[in-house]
């Protein structure tokens, strides 16, 4: 599953961005997950910390705090070195300073134009999805279960044991969550 992260200190903005990500992870039908949406950058940090796996990230540059967007994607960057990152701002003249810090963004977003952010959002999420699921991505061992219009993978190491199911044909799996 991929975990999606929000940071975003603008209220207003912030709920935008997260119903505008819902709606598409519905859409699509993804295995996605809206992990973390808040305007506190030590928050996205702190959640990765704890759980390491790739994620889409998309931040503000701007965050009214000790930290902004381009450093907190540096300090992601640490812990999620495959991950997508998808800057959303105002600022459109600090594009040139993504390739600065060296954290390669996915994509770079004005926020000023509100047909454009739903659309880049929608066509970043099926990019890094497509991304995330392509078979040559995966470093670690996964188990990949295929159903008519879906596909999990699922880490070898968050599975505890496979058990058979009184229907034929059936298998029940046990993982951590």
């Amino acid at each position: 599953m991929l975990n999606i992260f929000l940071c975003e200190d603008n209220p207003r903005q912030r709920s935008l961005m997260s119903e505008l990500i819902q709606k598409t992870i519905l859409i699509e039908d993804f295995d996605l997950n809206l992990a973390c949406v808040t305007g506190k950058p030590h928050e996205i940090l702190n959640t990765i910390e704890k759980h390491p796996r790739t994620g889409l990230y998309f931040l503000d540059i701007d965050l009214g705090c000790d930290i902004n967007g381009l450093t907190l994607a540096q300090e992601i960057r640490k812990y999620d070195p495959r991950g997508f990152i998808v800057f959303v701002t105002t600022h459109s003249e600090m594009s040139y300073m993504t390739f600065t810090y060296k954290v390669e963004a996915m994509d770079f977003i004005v926020k000023d134009r509100p047909n454009e952010l739903q659309s880049r959002i929608h066509q970043c999420i099926i990019n890094a999805y497509q991304k995330y699921s392509s078979a040559n991505n995966h470093t670690e061992k996964t188990f990949c279960i295929k159903t008519a219009d879906r596909e999990y993978r699922i880490a070898f190491d968050d599975i505890f044991y496979f058990e058979t199911s009184q229907n034929p044909h059936k298998l029940l799996l046990h993982t951590m969550d």
